[in-house]
């Protein structure tokens, strides 16, 4: 069976190398000197909140699995509307292949909103954590499931050296026992756990993937649960099992009115 998760990755390889040879590692490092502060991702994920979750949500434009998510898509509007919705992080999707993202998107999102912004994409090498700063990001995700141990680490220090959050996901039982030492690496309040309900080497969605990796976590693990989430009992859900914080985007991209389904989800 294909991989889809190495395919991508594979991709991605190329791609950086790519970037690496328009813009240096020192080139981004003179965009960030004057770079205001990062607003804190992590404190917005993991406060307590009167609804009693946060919410990231996310400006989606396409998957691999979905296709085109929204014909009409205008990444600031979106941002803006989960802004006025009482979003506590909004996460924008910068890969191009399969997303139709791009990190242009980031960058305008991050103007218009005052809430803390995730990039989401495949980061496998440090200059796109140097990148993502640039960007404007406050937090970045990396995929424990496709990066070696060595070079998560690395990934981590340089994220917390720049300000930024990492969100870490997995997926996987085995990764999770493998990785959750890291949280709280190198700096606390710099990572906060993510359980990703779809597997991304077969691309299905099973959203009890977080209750059942939740039991091998601490009661007070502060947990974010992503992908699959679509209706209110699929939050009443993850809120009983601890979840902290739901990173959705698709079920509030497709809809018609996103601040109606905001509301229905949330309110």
């Amino acid at each position: 069976m294909t991989n889809i998760l190495d395919d991508i990755i594979a991709e991605k390889r190329e791609e950086v190398q790519q970037r690496q040879a328009q813009v240096s590692l020192d080139q981004l490092r003179a965009r960030i000197v004057d770079k205001p502060k990062c607003r804190n991702f992590y404190k917005a994920v993991t406060k307590r909140h009167p609804r009693g979750i946060n919410v990231i949500a996310e400006v989606k434009k396409a998957s691999p699995s979905a296709g085109l998510i929204r014909e009409d898509f205008d990444p600031v509007a979106i941002a803006k509307t989960y802004e006025k919705c009482g979003a506590d992080a909004i996460s924008v999707l910068t890969d191009e292949k399969h997303f139709q993202g791009r990190l242009e998107y980031l960058e305008q999102v991050k103007e218009a909103v005052s809430v803390p912004v995730l990039r989401k994409d495949f980061i496998i090498d440090v200059w796109q954590v140097y990148e993502s700063r640039a960007a404007g990001a406050d937090a970045i995700l990396l995929i424990a499931e496709a990066l070696r141990p060595g070079v998560l680490i690395d990934l981590m220090i340089a994220a917390a050296e720049l300000g930024l959050t990492v969100l870490l996901e997995v997926h996987e039982a085995d990764m999770l026992l493998a990785v959750r030492s890291l949280i709280g690496f190198p700096k606390k309040g710099y990572s906060v756990l993510g359980i990703n309900n779809r597997d991304l080497t077969t691309m299905t969605v099973d959203i009890r993937t977080t209750a059942r990796l939740a039991t091998l976590l601490d009661e007070d693990a502060e947990l974010v649960s992503e992908s699959g989430i679509k209706t209110r009992d699929d939050i009443r859900k993850l809120k009983s099992v601890g979840v902290r914080a739901v990173l959705i985007g698709q079920t509030l991209c497709e809809h018609p009115d996103i601040e109606a389904k905001f509301k229905e989800l949330f309110d």
